[in-house]
């Protein structure tokens, strides 16, 4: 884990997914990556190591729905770090927030209010899927 958060921490990054000898990085932003990952590529998910600078509720459910075994965010929201905690997924951070806000501080993540009223990670990301097919993402 040291080291992606190193990788991700020095580089112009979003996210550093690490799974055995196999470094990924990646630049987009909000769950993009992610949600790619999860429907093209989710062998690399599973059991992976994940270094991200920003990590609210949707964020976490894919990474649970991924079946990654850690995580680290440099910031994380409290829905999001219960629902990893609740998964069973090693979680650590550099600052814990109640919400995710928008990029223009202006209110909330889009996805982050997409989720809010979520009880679990399917839903959330049923919400996310639906969110990023109606073109809103």
């Amino acid at each position: 884990m040291e080291r992606i958060v190193r990788i991700l921490q020095d580089g112009e990054h979003s996210c550093v997914i690490a799974n055995g000898a196999h470094i990924g990085a990646f630049e987009r932003r909000g769950v993009a990556d992610l949600l790619d990952m999860l429907h093209n590529n989710p062998e690399f998910l599973r059991g992976a190591s994940v270094a991200d600078k920003v990590v609210g509720k949707a964020a976490a459910a894919l990474l649970i729905t991924g079946g990654v075994k850690a995580v680290y965010a440099e910031i994380i929201s409290r829905d999001a770090l219960e629902l990893l905690r609740d998964a069973g997924i090693e979680t650590s951070y550099g600052k814990e927030v109640r919400r995710i806000g928008n990029r223009f501080r202006t209110g909330l993540c889009p996805l982050e209010k997409c989720c809010i009223k979520t009880t679990n990670a399917a839903e959330c990301v049923a919400a996310v899927e639906e969110f990023m097919r109606v073109g809103q993402g």
